[in-house]
């Protein structure tokens, strides 16, 4: 969870968060039937969802296996209307799945990352970033000028030594070069998370 201090944060309540994973859901089924994406109209939703937010929409396997996930880091539109997107993306562009098919759709569980903001910490060394970084609590952004990437706060589940995850977030960025890279920037990010039962 990102501080409460976020704006709107403390309004997106059970009933927001269950608004937003009707949205990502309806967006899916919405592309499947018309091969569209599913017009939103911010107006329509409570305050909360019509905030400029980013999110990133994951999809699971029941068995826990993941589906997709695609997500965006700079806020540029309402958080409804962020998650719909995001939600069809995750479903059929994400380029390591091939498109959702109409009979998983069933099959899959949808998990809505609303992120705070981004704020800039100490990259210019690997024991500067690791000290600024709060393991289980954080998501991070690097970026080389040439390469970025983040891992998201729950990727600590599974890369829980944080050595571990920042080399895995470089494998991910295709950061490679020997040695600390001297431009690198970074960011961390908290994010308020919610699937569906």
């Amino acid at each position: 969870m990102h501080s409460p201090s976020e704006p709107g944060d403390e309004e997106i309540g059970t009933a927001e968060r269950d608004a937003l994973l009707r949205v990502a859901r309806e967006s899916i089924a919405h592309t499947l039937r018309t091969g569209h994406p599913l017009p939103v109209d911010p107006a329509a939703f409570p305050p909360p969802l019509r905030e400029t937010r980013a999110s990133f929409v994951t999809l699971w396997r029941r068995d826990g296996e993941l589906r997709g996930c695609i997500g965006e880091l700079e806020a540029s539109r309402a958080l409804v209307a962020s998650v719909a997107d995001r939600a069809r993306a995750a479903a059929f562009g994400d380029p390591r799945f091939r498109p959702l098919s109409a009979s998983e759709l069933d099959e899959v569980v949808l998990d809505v990352s609303v992120l705070g903001r981004l704020e800039p910490i100490d990259a210019s060394s690997e024991t500067a970033l690791l000290d600024a970084l709060r393991p289980g609590i954080d998501g991070l952004v690097i970026d080389d000028g040439v390469h970025r990437a983040t891992f998201l706060p729950a990727v600590w589940e599974s890369l829980r030594d944080p050595e571990l995850f920042l080399a895995a977030l470089f494998r991910k960025a295709g950061i490679s070069a020997p040695g600390w890279p001297p431009t690198l920037r970074a960011w961390r990010y908290q994010v308020l998370e919610f699937a569906e039962a």
